[in-house]
């Protein structure tokens, strides 16, 4: 009986995440005895972490069919205002004032930070119809000199054991990053499931002009959907700075394409309206031990940055490929 691959394709393309990391994780062990051990497990746990958070944010974004270039910006400046607070706080010369944070003080702080800028993003698009790509990517330069500014260039060290504990912590035997992070993947989960902001998130996605004569407001859920972006990006910032007891000005380099390759490699289209969370989480966890394997092998960081690309590229090739046939 001759069978075709054609008649698991359904199945192939569904469970393609999966079948991906399992293929890279055997690969990776048989390359590296140092793969399938607990300590690099919590390692990579612990990074993917921060990549979850930033995005499921961008998952939000790409379904309305946009992209924010901005995140790992953000999540500088984010981190870098959290830090500052909690070590310098606000000196105010003309009142003689000093104005002192305590560390859940210093993380609303860097939340909002994110938050603000996420929604002028959602504004800036909205309001002056521009596109995503460009409106992010403006952000991105800002987001990024701001924090120069505030840094000096300098890092911002010695935050104290409460705020590190936020990214080197444990609790009940799991790395307290995990723990965040899967606290927004089930409560993002349930909001693009089980509530209306959901549905018309897929539905401007799936086609923006048919959601608007639904009666959807279009530029209300897109600026609620960047300004979510960016406190998540924050979100993430704040276990980077945490975890290494230190805002760095150049933090976040790049992990917007580690974002945006999650995003896609779990499923979502860039085209927008289909996609999941979860399928996100997949992708963040291929991407997570693609890094990691790579750095077990002593691959160079210039080579590692071409595989990464090769990687969103057949990403990209396999949702075009799949969208053509459906």
């Amino acid at each position: 009986m001759q069978i075709s691959l054609q008649t698991y394709r359904p199945v192939i393309l569904k469970f393609q995440s999966l079948i991906a990391l399992l293929l890279l994780c055997i690969t990776i062990g048989l390359l590296s005895d140092k793969f399938f051990t607990v300590a690099n497990g919590w390692n990579v746990l612990r990074q993917i972490s921060v990549n979850i958070c930033i995005s499921v944010g961008m998952t939000l974004v790409v379904l309305t069919a946009g992209i924010d270039l901005s995140v790992g910006s953000v999540l500088a400046l984010s981190g870098a205002i959290a830090a500052g607070l909690l070590r310098n706080g606000i000196e105010l010369p003309a009142n003689n004032l000093y104005i002192g944070f305590t560390v859940f003080g210093a993380i609303v702080a860097g939340i909002l930070t994110g938050s603000v800028l996420g929604w002028f993003n959602g504004w800036a698009i909205t309001r002056f119809k521009l596109p995503p790509f460009v409106a992010t990517l403006a952000m991105l330069t800002i987001a990024r000199g701001l924090t120069m500014l505030w840094t000096e260039g300098f890092p911002i060290t010695g935050l104290g054991d409460s705020f590190t504990f936020l990214g080197t912590g444990w609790f009940l035997g799991i790395p307290l990053p995990v723990w965040i992070s899967g606290g927004i993947v089930l409560v993002t989960v349930l909001l693009m499931d089980q509530t209306r902001f959901g549905r018309y998130v897929y539905a401007i996605g799936g086609s923006e002009s048919a959601a608007r004569l639904s009666g959807v407001n279009i530029n209300r859920i897109k600026i609620r959907v960047y300004t979510l972006a960016g406190a998540l990006a924050a979100v993430g910032g704040l276990l980077v700075t945490s975890r290494l007891d230190s805002a760095q000005p150049n933090a976040g380099t790049s992990y917007e394409l580690d974002s945006i390759a999650a995003v896609v490699i779990g499923g979502t289209s860039l085209s927008g309206g289909r996609g999941s969370i979860l399928g996100t989480v997949q992708g963040a966890v291929i991407i997570g031990v693609l890094n990691n394997g790579l750095v077990l092998l002593n691959v160079s960081p210039f080579w590692q940055q071409v595989v990464k690309g090769i990687v969103i590229l057949l990403a990209v090739i396999i949702d075009k490929s799949s969208t053509k046939g459906e």
